[in-house]
């Protein structure tokens, strides 16, 4: 299958597979190969995929390289980074703009979708709000504080003055852990109450707190550990 994918059978050439099975037909490095466009003289756009994401481990990983460690692949240049980048913005965007349009428990999986697209493969603490309007719709996720590899200093007062700003009505807030476990710590734990009773004295309700990891996922509010009416 080294042999330039104009030579494949139709049926086998990942654009051709595409416009007459669907996208869901192609495995993970066709769909890629259709971005990377080209391969390289003895490999393939296919077989280049491949060697990308057996490199990387998943497309998670994949997905949010830096140019450095991509462009250290033998074929990989800033063009097909920025290829790769672009299209997986789209897709973070695509995550947000649907849940601007529906209500965050109609739609819970891209909650954790957008989540981990946004920074769950970050190499630092980063804290975000997302801030809900009446209809449990995002009127905006933003990024308040950012820290270390494994601590992130959080001011429930600057929580609540950003809230109050954008007139939210409901509050879900998410940070990532770069160590890969997902699992809260009891400052987490800690937190998680100090923040859902501060903006009770706002009549603003914390309906989740959510840590992302490049592999894993845990809400507060999916293990029972959060209270609130709007279910």
């Amino acid at each position: 299958m080294h042999s330039p994918i104009t030579d494949w059978p139709k049926m086998e050439q990942p654009r051709e597979k595409l416009r007459n099975l669907g996208a869901s037909a192609l495995s993970d490095a066709e769909l890629l190969a259709i971005f990377l466009r080209v391969g390289f003289k003895g490999k393939t756009a296919v077989a280049l995929a491949e060697d990308l994401i057996h490199h990387f481990g998943n497309l998670p990983r994949l997905l949010s390289s830096s140019a450095e460690e991509l462009t250290q692949i033998h074929g990989m240049g800033i063009s097909k980074w920025s290829q790769i980048q672009a299209a997986y913005e789209l897709v973070k965007r695509s995550l947000e703009e649907t849940l601007s349009q529906n209500s965050v428990f109609s739609s819970p999986g891209y909650v954790r979708e957008f989540l981990q697209a946004r920074f769950g493969r970050l190499p630092h603490e980063v804290f975000l709000c997302l801030y809900l309007d009446s209809r449990l719709h995002l009127i905006e996720c933003q990024e308040l504080f950012r820290g270390s590899l494994t601590h992130t200093a959080v001011y429930p007062r600057e929580i609540l003055k950003e809230a109050l700003a954008r007139n939210a009505s409901a509050l879900i807030v998410a940070h990532n852990h770069p160590s890969g476990n997902p699992e809260p710590s009891p400052a987490d734990q800690e937190l998680t109450k100090l923040l859902a009773k501060a903006l009770r004295l706002v009549d603003i309700p914390l309906l989740d707190h959510c840590i992302v990891s490049d592999s894993g996922f845990f809400s507060f509010s999916d293990a029972g550990l959060m209270k609130n009416d709007f279910k």
